[in-house]
This record gives C-alpha cells, sequence and structure tokens, in this order.
C-alpha cells in the first residue's frame, strides 16, 4: 500500500508546491510577496519555520519574512547579518543542487557569527535521516535561476513537518520553489521600482505643472513686459508669447506683435547691440518703435533658455522701462555741460568742443585751413539753437541736441560728461588717419582760406544794470543776449557762456572778412533795447576774434581771443573820448 500511495503524496505535494506559487504571483507588494514566500514553504513544502533572508543595497542581508512561529517572527524580523557571514554559510555543508544543508555536526562553528537564526536544542538523532533542531537547509534565490545570477536572498528552512531530512523529491520541490520565488521577488522589485518611478514622475509632472502655471501667472500678470521668442530655424527671432504689460508698453496687441521679431521693433542705431544680447544673453539698453512710430528705451533682460539635448531653444525677454531714467540722465548731462540760466553750453562744453577739433601736432604744408567734423559730428554734431533761456525746451522738459541732421540726439546726452570731460583734461590727440588739421589763419594776409573762429564777446555797461536794477535784470538781459547771439549765428555754430557776462562763438569754414562781418552783426543784434518788467535797458560788446588751430589748446585759443577782445574795448575807448 505504501509503495501504490507514493505517488498520490508526491501530486498532492506538487499541488500545494503549484498553489504556493500561485499564490506568489498574486501579492501586491515586494513585501506581501516577501511574506508569501516564506508562508509557502511553511504551508506548501511542509516545514514548521521559514525564514527570506534578502540582501539591500549595501550588501548584507535582512530578516525580511519570518512564517510558522510568532515567537521567531519577534525576534528574527529586521534583523540583519554581514554578506561575508553570509558567503560563508553557503560555503560549508552539503550540495543537494543548489540548496545547503549545514548538518549539526558542522554547524556548531556558526553559532557565534552575527546570521540571525532562531536556536533550540535537542537529542541527537536516532536514526540517520533525522532532522535535528540544529541542523540548517538554506535555499539561495539568484536572479537568473542559477548560482551564475546575482544574489537576491536566502530562504532558511527549518524544522521539517515529519522530522526527517528531506529526500530527493523535497529537495527538488524546495529549490524548484526557490526558483520561482526568486522569479517572483524580482517581479516584485520590480513593480515596486516602477511604481516609484510612476510616483516620482507624478510627483515631478505635478511640480512641472504647477511650476508652468506659476510661471504663466508671473508671465500674464507681470507689472512690465515679458515675451518668449523662437531661436533657430524658420522662426527665429520670432515672438511667440508676448505678455499684456508688453503690448501696453508697445500699444500693439498680441496679433501684430506675434508676426514680429525685436529686431523688426529697434531703432536702427540699436540692432547691433540687441543682436549681441540676443546671441549671449545679459542686459542691454536700447529703444522699441511704439505703434504710433515713436521710440522709446527700455532695459532687455535676456535668458537662453537651453535643452540638454539640442541646445537653445527659446529667448525669455524681459523688457523694462526706462524713459524717465533717460530722461533724467539726459537731464543731468544737460545741467553738467550748460548753463543753467541761458541754457548755452558752459565752459567745460565750450572747452571740449574746442579740444575735440584740436590735435596737439601743429600743421605742416601750405598753411591753409583744413577742417572736417570732430568725434561729434560738425562741431560735435550739435547746434545750440532749441531751449535757450529756458531749461525746458526738448521733447523730455529740457534743452535739446540736435545731430547734423535734426535728429534728437537723446541716446548720445548721457555719455557726453564723460566725452567732453576726456577732452578738457588736455585735449584729443587725433593721430588717425582720418584727421585733418585745423590751421589758424593768418590774418596779415587773406588769401581766401577758411578757418575756425572764435569770437570772445564781453557786454559793455552790463555790470551797472546789475548794480542799478539788481540781479533778476541783470539775469534776463543775459538771456535776452543769449537769445540774440543764437538767432544770429547758423546751425551748426556754437554759442557758448563762459561765466558772468562773456559769451563766446565758435564758428567753423569762415574767412576773416566773414569772421569781422559775423562779429558786427552780432553786436548790432546785442544794441537794442533789452525790456525787463516794464524797463528798456541797453547793454553794448566788445569781440574778440581769435583763430584755432592744431598745436593749440583749447585754452590758448580762448586767451588768444579774450586778449583781441580787450585790444577792441580798449581801442572802442579811446575812440568814444576823442569822439567826445
Amino acid at each position: 500500500m505504501e509503495t501504490e500511495s507514493e505517488p498520490y503524496v508526491r501530486l498532492a505535494s506538487l499541488r500545494q508546491v503549484h498553489q504556493a506559487v500561485a499564490e506568489l504571483n498574486s501579492a501586491r507588494s515586494l513585501a506581501d510577496t516577501l511574506q508569501t514566500v516564506a508562508e509557502g514553504v511553511v504551508n506548501g513544502l511542509g516545514y514548521e519555520l521559514a525564514a527570506v533572508n534578502l540582501v539591500r543595497p549595501d550588501g548584507d542581508l535582512v530578516v525580511a519574512a519570518v512564517a510558522g512561529d510568532a515567537s521567531a517572527e519577534a525576534f528574527l524580523a529586521g534583523r540583519v547579518g554581514s554578506r561575508v557571514s553570509w558567503e560563508r554559510r553557503l560555503s560549508m555543508g552539503e550540495r543537494w543542487g543548489e540548496l545547503r544543508f549545514i548538518p549539526y555536526t558542522e554547524g556548531w562553528v556558526l553559532d557565534e557569527d552575527d546570521v540571525p537564526q532562531w536556536r533550540t536544542t535537542g537529542p541527537a538523532p536516532t536514526f540517520a535521516d533525522e532532522w535535528h533542531p540544529m541542523d540548517r537547509l538554506l535555499a539561495p534565490m539568484y536572479t537568473a535561476g542559477s548560482a551564475t545570477g546575482e544574489l537576491l536572498g536566502v530562504i532558511s528552512a527549518d524544522r521539517p513537518r515529519d522530522g526527517r531530512r528531506p529526500d530527493a523529491w523535497g529537495r527538488e520541490a524546495l529549490q524548484m520553489y526557490a526558483f520561482q520565488a526568486a522569479i517572483a521577488i524580482s517581479n516584485a522589485r520590480l513593480r515596486a521600482n516602477m511604481q516609484r518611478a510612476l510616483l516620482r514622475l507624478e510627483r515631478e509632472q505635478q511640480a512641472l505643472r504647477a511650476s508652468e502655471e506659476s510661471f504663466r501667472q508671473a508671465f500674464e500678470y507681470a507689472p512690465s513686459g515679458m515675451a518668449i521668442a523662437e531661436l533657430g530655424g524658420d522662426q527665429h527671432g520670432r515672438l511667440h508669447r508676448i505678455n499684456d504689460a508688453l503690448c501696453r508698453l508697445l500699444g500693439r496687441p498680441v496679433s501684430q506683435l506675434r508676426r514680429l521679431s525685436f529686431a523688426d521693433l529697434v531703432h536702427p542705431d540699436d540692432v547691433g547691440t540687441l543682436l549681441r544680447t540676443s546671441a549671449e544673453g545679459g542686459r542691454a539698453e536700447l529703444r522699441l518703435r511704439r505703434r504710433d512710430d515713436s521710440y522709446m528705451w527700455v532695459s532687455l533682460r535676456n535668458s537662453v533658455v537651453a535643452d540638454a539635448a539640442d541646445g537653445p531653444r527659446y529667448l525669455l525677454t524681459h523688457v523694462e522701462d526706462i524713459e524717465d531714467r533717460k530722461r533724467h540722465e539726459l537731464q543731468l548731462a544737460h545741467r553738467a555741460s550748460h548753463d543753467a540760466l541761458t541754457g548755452l553750453p558752459n565752459s567745460a562744453e565750450l572747452r571740449a568742443r574746442l579740444s575735440s577739433r584740436l590735435c596737439s601736432r601743429p600743421p605742416g604744408g601750405d598753411g591753409r585751413a583744413e577742417t572736417v567734423p570732430g568725434p561729434f559730428g560738425r562741431l560735435d554734431g550739435f547746434a545750440e539753437v532749441v531751449g535757450v533761456g529756458s531749461p525746458f525746451g526738448g521733447p523730455f522738459g529740457e534743452p535739446v541736441l540736435l545731430g547734423a541732421d535734426g535728429a534728437y540726439a537723446a541716446d548720445r546726452g548721457h555719455a557726453l560728461v564723460e566725452d567732453y570731460a576726456a577732452g578738457v583734461d588736455g585735449g584729443f590727440d587725433h593721430h588717425a588717419d582720418s584727421h585733418v588739421h585745423t590751421v589758424a589763419l593768418d590774418e596779415d594776409s587773406d588769401d581766401g582760406s577758411k578757418g575756425l573762429a572764435v569770437l570772445f564777446c564781453d557786454l559793455d555797461g552790463f555790470k551797472s544794470i546789475n548794480d542799478r536794477f539788481g540781479h533778476h535784470t541783470g539775469d534776463a538781459v543775459l538771456i535776452e543776449v543769449a537769445r540774440r547771439l543764437t538767432s544770429g549765428v547758423r546751425d551748426g555754430d556754437t554759442v557758448a557762456r563762459l561765466g558772468g557776462d562773456e559769451f563766446v562763438v565758435l564758428a567753423d569754414g569762415l574767412g576773416l572778412a566773414d569772421a569781422e562781418d559775423l562779429a558786427v552783426r552780432l553786436r548790432n543784434a546785442i544794441i537794442p533795447p533789452i525790456r525787463v518788467d516794464g524797463r528798456a535797458v541797453r547793454v553794448g560788446a566788445s569781440f574778440g576774434i581769435g583763430w584755432a588751430g592744431c598745436g593749440m589748446s583749447a585754452d590758448e585759443v580762448l586767451r588768444s581771443a579774450d586778449q583781441r577782445m580787450y585790444v577792441e574795448k580798449r581801442s572802442r575807448a579811446r575812440a568814444g573820448r576823442r569822439a567826445g
């Protein structure tokens, strides 16, 4: 009967193993899978106690699941054994295929190592295959199903219910179960990793959505203008996202701006600045065109948004209105270089303009005066004819600087102080090939040459007006004289106030007779009565004419004209006394 029933016993055991394996695949998490592995050894393979030791990332093994004995579970669960101790165990004892059996006669040497174990004692076996409480049966689990793979963990099986060491069928069943358990644990780990990755991805996506929403709100509702432009491709530079603030700033609808780039809006003189800033990122100050074709000063801050794989993709631009600051800078520059009372260039400005035409080397050749525009245009490119007598003559409320073409030169105003200061310090030593020497005319021979005339004007009788009627009347007289002088010169000439009642006129391209005629016209323009608070007052004017030339300093030129003015003033005074 026993022989006949053996196949039925094995079939029943196989069904139990099959059921245990089926339960492995139904576990929902890694922890459930490990516990199911331990319970399968107890319920399906006929052992009273089982533990699953799982390899940790650091290589040591932790007791991850225990089944069959609550006391053993409380004692063993969570405890860790070193990888070295476990490898020692797996190299000892008898090899039953992939299994390792360490009999109690050899295992005593392991009693003091750091591998967690549930110690029980008992009498010596009474027959050959009897199980001893100190026997150890280990079933390694590998990723590839054999020892060639990576060790995943070790199943410890203890106390067979029949009290015997497993026979060949029992060994095969445990080995097959360990193989299936390794697959289940690997799959559970993979699922856990995928779940963690999905959870992490979902969190990252949520964070990205939150970040995008935050960026969208910050972009759309920013108080200053913002835009995103394409980089590369057919749409390079095209604005594809614009906030409301930029639309209001430029007075243009979104639909129009999306058809444009900043290159379509920038002032022609600022294209180079825009291209450098767009390519390199950073900050730039330039002018953009409004819908009414007027230009406004803005500060652009560009950030290149790059893709790790494809390189630069977008250009994020922050546009800030700096019109008020530019206006203030221009006003400061004007105040630094112009007389507060008359609005005319002051002494420092005059010297800078004069120095810009002179170099330290005296000219050679035939002595003819040759003139070219200075670094600021014709007499520095400015016609000081607007806003005289009032500090609020320009579009921003200040005396304007006009270029040679009549264009408003606000963009150059903030640099005038530095440029002119450099000229005052010692003049411009022009050694460039483009410089043409200015030659002072010889007053003893009028050969028709043209030069740079410097007319030094000092008012006659002004002190008595100031003393008699007060500074208010004196200031009004100076403002009117400045206006009359400016009205009497060409757009390219310069009228400056040195201080007090002294004025200087720079007039380029004049001959000797031309300069004399100009002095007479200006004197005649000053002589008519000036009405102040219903009272008519008169002043006269004495002019001295000097000629600027390379090899002279600005101070030398002005000193020469000043000396000639005093000569004329004394001669006129003597002529007046003889006439009296």
